[in-house]
């Protein structure tokens, strides 16, 4: 399906440490968790649940999936700076204390760690280690692993985003062979989380294999995979592992079903979509409007070979846009600003240009629930109240929307014509 954009795991995260920051003054302290933890104290899963609700009890495991990815690979660890590890791996191979849950915003959910509590003062958390967790190499996940993991990712030898990342866990204290304590310089809303996502590595493995070095070992893991094949730079296949530990999880039943994952890596995004059309991998998806609509189609897709459907959801899909440095004069003034939003028509430029496959942002949180919508009401209506006579009218008398163009409206006899309706919409805020 076509996108707009994609985010990378890095700013993803801090994507969402940001909006963590801004909920901090609004929400309720976090509180003990055995099986997980929030960042408000709340989860929807109970102690006990069987498995998240968006995994299915009837998938059947089996089968070969064959993915693409572009670029290359040098190196197999995807943790240090210098270099490009395979994609999949961080993923298939390595796995964290605590895991998310894809259905509920800031709550994670016992991984290698079985139980999680988080000091009433909020300047700890203790993890005790679940038994059966395992590595791939069939030696058992323990304490020393994990304080080795926290002080390798803030070395030197570590990429220095993780080093920033684990900034405010000060050290790691092992309390006994199946419990460890994360001691925090100092405490905020989300860090108990963030060391909840610690990657766990084995201490044994990078003694004897640097974690910084340009060894291309298959590295050893926990996670559901191992890395079975790999020619460097142009495939790597993940196998999964029969005896992997966590099987029965159930913040792992229903998922990791494929026999191998293969990746076969292509330099060029047009030489692989070609390859998809020859049948080289299963499943691609497109962020150009281009592809989609053109370069997409064939005897292939018109002999039902190959499907190309469009899945519809509800993920936060950003924005593209023109920003304005308000510190220039010329944009300080809202009027500039209001006319080359009027002057820029969305409907001929999505058409003549992309296909008609973009719908227009109506707000920074596009296509979610965190949407704006309507008139302000309720707690967003009480917490503009203090603001009151900042707020531009245009808030209250409907719902803000970016102006419509088309045909109709081409010409500088619709865009005065767009500018007129603007002027008309203010007025007092009546919604106050």
């Amino acid at each position: 399906m076509p996108r707009k954009n994609q985010t990378t795991p890095g700013a993803l995260a801090a994507l969402l440490l940001f909006f963590a920051a801004l909920l901090a003054t609004t929400l309720p302290s976090p509180v003990q968790a055995a099986h997980g933890v929030s960042i408000d104290g709340k989860l929807k899963y109970p102690a006990g649940f069987k498995q998240f609700d968006y995994t299915s009890a009837h998938a059947v495991r089996g089968g070969d999936l064959i993915l693409h990815a572009l670029g290359s690979f040098d190196k197999m660890i995807p943790f240090t700076l210098k270099g490009t590890p395979p994609e999949g791996l961080a993923e298939l191979v390595f796995e964290t204390l605590a895991v998310p849950s894809l259905d509920e915003p800031f709550a994670e959910y016992g991984l290698l760690a079985k139980d999680i509590e988080l000091a009433k003062d909020r300047m700890s958390v203790t993890f005790t280690l679940n038994e059966k967790a395992r590595f791939s190499d069939g030696s058992p996940v323990t304490v020393e692993d994990v304080q080795f993991s926290l002080q390798t990712l803030k070395s030197q030898d570590a990429h220095p985003f993780y080093g920033s990342y684990y900034q405010d866990i000060s050290h790691a204290e092992i309390l006994s062979p199946s419990q460890i304590r994360f001691h925090f310089a100092k405490p905020n809303r989300e860090i108990h989380m963030i060391a909840g996502q610690l990657p766990v590595f084995s201490k044994s493995f990078y003694q004897a294999h640097p974690f910084a070095s340009s060894d291309m070992t298959p590295p050893v893991g926990s996670g559901p995979y191992i890395v079975s094949d790999f020619k460097q730079g142009k495939s790597i296949t993940y196998s999964r592992n029969p005896a992997y530990w966590g099987n029965d999880l159930a913040c792992r039943r229903g998922m990791f079903n494929f026999n191998t994952i293969t990746l076969k890596f292509f330099q060029d995004q047009i030489v692989a979509v070609e390859a998809f059309k020859a049948g080289e991998f299963d499943f691609m998806h497109v962020n150009i409007a281009k592809q989609w609509a053109r370069d997409l189609q064939g005897n292939s897709f018109d002999s039902g070979k190959i499907k190309k459907e469009l899945f519809a959801h509800r993920n936060n899909q950003g924005m593209q846009a023109f920003i304005f440095n308000l510190r220039k004069p010329l944009f300080a003034d809202i009027r500039v600003r209001r006319a080359l939003g009027l002057a820029f028509d969305f409907e001929r430029t999505n058409k003549t240009l992309f296909f008609d496959q973009y719908t227009q942002t109506q707000s920074y949180f596009s296509n979610s629930e965190l949407a704006a919508t309507g008139l302000p009401q309720g707690l967003e209506l009480e917490m503009l109240q203090p603001f009151k006579d900042q707020v531009p009218a245009e808030v209250c008398p409907g719902p803000a929307r970016q102006p419509a163009h088309g045909d109709e409206a081409a010409g500088r006899g619709g865009l005065d014509n767009q500018g007129r309706q603007a002027d008309q919409q203010g007025g007092p805020a009546i919604c106050f």
